[in-house]
């Protein structure tokens, strides 16, 4: 899609092309990075103020897919949510008119431009990619200081917002380390800058952080948020599958460890003793590839055209990989088990070479796949989202 030319290289294409190295190397998870483009229409075709307009004021939004923010007042959700739990589009529009932001959650959902930006960030970060979009008035401000509990680039489309940067009181938090008024002081103002059209800021979870509109136009902002899995998340899938091979592991707790009186000298010995076990047992392979399969599992099928474009497929027709397609292939017993975006896909062994040449990038036909019913396979890898028409 040529139009979309954030989709070739779609953090290059946000941060600056050829900076990737130096922001996984010195930046990520670290400190913030702003950048400024000088191209006000750099993301223009993402989204903009009238589509905004357009999904508030003709979709039926239910609570959950539009809240309103006000960092000056308090806004309750009974103000804009009707007692069907549909958003009220008149009360949206006069809370927004009178300084309360708009935000759109989880907008790649109901938007195909956005769908595909998640999907190539997705590819990079190996991580789920959600976006949230805000649309603040002249002169407000829709949160006070604060920080996030997952990393988040922001994609300045229109309008100018000024940002300040503050301490960073916890790193790297858990995702569930979300932030509460009063727990942590903002610290000292470490840096201040505005975004304009065209511009982006990638600013790590822990960081805080405030914004409020600048000049006398709204702002309009997407918010790339980065649900990524830690070493810790990795570290319990390890533990879990090294208990499998290990009967100590799971031997249940001494009796009354319960109890006030219960002596914890020996439980610390026995702790540490089983720590240094499965530090000598455990093994990254199973417990990556479960989690390898857990997201791509997890990732919605690029197939657009799938259900359009049913048809008989054609000898002369030619296929290749989708780019970018999320998938492991696996063997269970005497089966070739493909995992896709929705779940696993089963074939025979004397399928493997066909699903290979199928899934590598190269341009094929039907003939070069080599086996009998190879119209079905390419049907089902179409429907999957796999592959497509070349």
């Amino acid at each position: 899609m040529s139009h979309e030319p954030w989709l070739v290289d779609p953090l290059g294409y946000l941060i600056g092309a050829g900076r990737e190295q130096e922001f996984f190397a010195r930046i990520y998870e670290r400190e913030a990075f702003i950048v400024h483009h000088d191209a006000p229409t750099r993301f223009s075709g993402l989204i903009s103020l009238d589509d905004i307009d357009r999904i508030v004021t003709t979709l039926d939004l239910r609570e959950g897919q539009l809240a309103l923010a006000d960092a000056s007042a308090h806004v309750d959700a009974d103000e804009y949510v009707d007692a069907a739990n549909f958003i009220d589009r008149g009360a949206v529009a006069d809370r927004y008119r009178r300084g309360a932001t708009i935000i759109l959650n989880q907008a790649h959902q109901f938007d195909p431009a956005l769908a595909r930006l998640c999907r190539g960030l997705e590819h990079v970060f190996s991580a789920h990619v959600q976006t949230n979009i805000y649309l603040t008035p002249p002169n407000a401000q829709g949160f006070r200081t604060h920080y996030d509990n997952h990393d988040v680039i922001v994609i300045q489309v229109e309008g100018e917002k000024a940002w300040r940067l503050y301490d960073m009181p916890i790193e790297t938090p858990f995702r569930g380390e979300g932030f509460q008024q009063g727990q942590y002081e903002p610290g000292p103002l470490r840096q201040a800058f505005v975004l304009k059209p065209g511009d982006c800021a990638y600013v790590p979870r822990g960081l805080m952080h405030d914004a409020q509109t600048s000049g006398d136009k709204p702002s309009l902002h997407i918010t790339v948020g980065l649900i990524t899995r830690t070493w810790a998340d990795l570290m319990l899938e390890a533990v879990s599958e090294a208990a499998l091979r290990s009967p100590e592991l799971r031997r249940s707790l001494p009796p009354g460890f319960a109890h006030a009186s219960f002596d914890r000298e020996s439980a610390r010995t026995h702790l540490k003793a089983l720590a240094h076990k499965i530090a000598d047992e455990v093994q990254l392979d199973p417990a990556l590839d479960l989690m390898v399969d857990t997201f791509i599992r997890s990732r919605a099928a690029n197939n657009r055209g799938a259900v359009r474009d049913v048809a008989a497929i054609a000898a002369s027709d030619r296929f290749q990989a989708q780019p970018r397609a999320a998938f492991r292939v696996a063997e269970d017993d005497d089966d070739i088990v493909l995992v896709s975006p929705g779940g696993e896909l089963k074939f025979a062994q004397e399928q493997r070479k066909a699903l290979e040449l199928a899934l590598s990038g190269a341009a094929f036909g039907l003939a070069d796949l080599k086996i009998e019913k190879a119209d079905a396979m390419i049907s089902t890898l179409l429907a999957y989202g796999l592959i497509s028409r070349a």
